[in-house]
């Protein structure tokens, strides 16, 4: 089992939860002023009306005055209650929009196999995992796949916070040398994250092994789907497979990103869309 093979397959069916015309107007509709305080309310809301210093810990690489200059205020603008209602009607919009019929059985299978692999996440030392496995399942198929991909994508995330740590490889320094190993533009992925250009210069020079992160960060990643199987897991892949290619390619909030996922390249399955 490849675990970024199947990160990628579960990443832009969560991604929705942010990066869709639909999301942005959930959060208009709140009262946020601008995308980020949306993305930061949506984004931290089940753990509650956290502090940005808290966001900023569990988020890690975003700078601290960026998550300061949308939290606490987003908590004055609607409770965090409200912005998972929020979040729960633009995912239900993009879903529907982006992948047309949502009620298919191949979808209900999806979600079925996708819940048996986040109930099977551990959940010490990953917050955000936690929270959003605290909240309510979603009865419609198609948002129970979702709030699945939402609780295996936190799961990833926050071993990948963990792995950084351990390997002292700080929030700033992180996004650098990302940025040089995938060739992607320092200056976007500065104003992406809040980072000052002297404050990049500052670390881009430091040693750090990504290539070990990620092979913790994939190996930390993998419990779900041993305890799903060989059989499940892979019959998992070939329903995810479509959906993922279906959003990607039709998501133009995407086409661009800081992690530079491009699952339509990455995934290069023949004739998928025919």
């Amino acid at each position: 089992m490849d675990a970024r093979q199947l990160w990628l397959r579960f990443e832009p069916y969560h991604d929705v939860t942010y990066f869709t015309p639909e999301s942005r107007a959930a959060t208009d509709e709140l009262g946020c002023k601008g995308g980020w305080m949306g993305y930061f309310g949506l984004r931290a809301a089940p753990l509650g009306a956290a502090s940005p210093e808290l966001v900023t810990a569990v988020f890690y690489n975003f700078a601290p005055r960026m998550v300061a200059r949308a939290l606490p205020d987003a908590w004055a603008v609607a409770t965090p209650a409200e912005f998972l209602a929020a979040r729960l009607r633009g995912v239900d919009g993009a879903l529907r929009r982006l992948l047309g019929d949502v009620g298919t059985a191949e979808i209900a299978e999806a979600a079925s196999l996708a819940r048996a692999a986040a109930l099977a996440a551990p959940l010490a030392g990953r917050p955000l995992a936690a929270a959003n496995r605290a909240l309510p399942w979603p009865e419609e198929p198609h948002l129970a796949l979702w709030h699945a991909c939402t609780i295996l994508r936190e799961a990833r995330g926050d071993g990948h916070v963990a792995a950084l740590v351990a390997h002292g490889v700080g929030p700033c320094q992180a996004l650098a040398l990302y940025a040089h190993e995938h060739s992607l533009d320092p200056a976007y992925m500065r104003a992406a994250r809040g980072w000052t250009e002297q404050e990049w210069e500052a670390v881009s020079d430091l040693p750090g092994d990504l290539a070990a992160v990620e092979r913790a960060t994939d190996a930390a990643a993998l419990g779900p789907w041993e305890e799903l199987g060989t059989a499940g897991t892979s019959r998992f892949v070939e329903l995810m497979t479509p959906l993922a290619l279906r959003i990607a390619s039709a998501n133009e909030a995407m086409r661009v990103n800081p992690m530079a996922l491009d699952p339509v390249r990455e995934l290069a399955v023949p004739g998928w869309n025919t």
